[in-house]
């Protein structure tokens, strides 16, 4: 009994460790969610203690390596407790022996030997098993950080265009007060490439979801939302005059979110109507367009005609958005939705006083 146990365990294992870390397919095995979810109660409880966002970001930032550290701790750990049953039922030693022995194997420290010729194998399979998975492990780690700095390349660069944290009326905003709206397209066509490559990676690879930014109010979603929001804008307020880049950016962006949420699990409608309700409300939507109207968006529709092709748009991309900012304790700046973890906290974006040669002061 105690041998098929220990063959389940080291099978679960491995099972769990090509999975997660060698099939390029996705999605979280059963060790990485245990660690994601112990991880995250673990550090919002902590967090929640605190009153500034940025000590609750210092904190909720540990959780990714801590759900890499946790992943490595726990295989290695199903692997010793595997290999210590089987080792235990071939010698017809103690648990605890067959622990020792396979701990020495494992760990390749060859201070523990037996005296019976049957566990041999079994050794040198747990010899193997140890540096494998270390190896593994090892090559996983430069992938997921070379996705990672491609993913904040581009949201660092944005906090000059958006704020932080980021929001979509003020990417227009600040392209029209600095006149150059007219780079508008190329920020949407790198966008779109940026959502392709989030969709691959971040479905593949979830735990990248939980590396947050370095800087507390930069965060992938919330600029992609931002993104999307101000393109969204420019084809509901300026339909003749928008960028032709704006659509495919929606549309890579929306399928973006798509693909990471059937990664995690989160439900959302696959194909919503255009006049389907959203959370933002018209006032707020109302209140956005005359800011753009003030800073001198030449818009072709009153805000009451551009509303219901607003919605058309982000009634795609709303759902799935705020539930990951939600799951993620993104910050929470303007239009990204509630987050359970801080309820009622906003952070309005600060723009940077105009100053100029007439007007020092801004």
């Amino acid at each position: 009994m105690e041998g098929l146990l220990g063959a389940g365990v080291i099978l679960a294992a491995w099972a769990s460790i090509v999975r997660e870390l060698v099939v390029p397919r996705g999605g979280y095995g059963w060790v990485v969610t245990a660690a994601s979810r112990v991880s995250r109660r673990a550090l919002n409880l902590v967090a929640g203690r605190r009153e500034r966002y940025e000590d609750k970001d210092r904190l909720l930032a540990l959780q990714g390596p801590a759900i890499i550290i946790g992943g490595l701790a726990t295989w290695l750990g199903a692997l010793l407790l595997g290999y210590g049953l089987l080792l235990s039922a071939a010698t017809g030693d103690s648990l605890g022996a067959g622990l020792r022995l396979a701990g020495s194997a494992l760990f390749t420290l060859g201070f523990a030997t037996s005296n019976h010729p049957g566990p041999l194998v079994l050794t040198f399979l747990a010899a193997a098993s140890g540096p494998t998975l270390i190896a593994v492990q090892i090559a996983y780690l430069p992938t997921i950080y070379a996705a990672f700095n491609r993913r904040e390349t581009l949201v660092t660069l944005l906090q000059f265009r958006a704020g932080a944290p980021a929001w979509g009326p003020e990417i227009l905003i600040r392209h029209q007060l600095i006149g150059i709206s007219g780079s508008l397209g190329e920020l949407y066509r790198r966008w779109e490439e940026w959502a392709a490559d989030l969709a691959e990676s971040h479905s593949t690879y979830p735990v990248l979801l939980t590396l947050r930014s370095p800087h507390p109010l930069r965060s992938w979603i919330v600029s992609l939302l931002a993104v999307l929001d101000s393109a969204a804008l420019c084809l509901s307020l300026c339909p003749s005059s928008a960028p032709v880049e704006a659509r495919a950016c929606l549309r890579m962006g929306y399928a973006a979110l798509r693909a990471i949420c059937d990664t995690m699990r989160i439900p959302y409608g696959p194909d919503p109507r255009p006049d389907d309700p959203i959370q933002l409300t018209q006032q707020e939507f109302q209140a956005a367009c005359e800011m753009l109207t003030r800073s001198g968006l030449p818009a072709e529709r009153t805000w009451e005609e551009a509303w219901p092709h607003f919605q058309g748009w982000r009634v795609n991309y709303e759902s799935t958005a705020y539930a990951l900012a939600d799951l993620l304790d993104a910050p929470p700046g303007p239009w990204s939705g509630p987050r359970q973890s801080f309820p009622g906290l906003l952070i309005e974006p600060q723009r940077p006083a105009d100053r100029r040669p007439g007007a020092p002061e801004g």
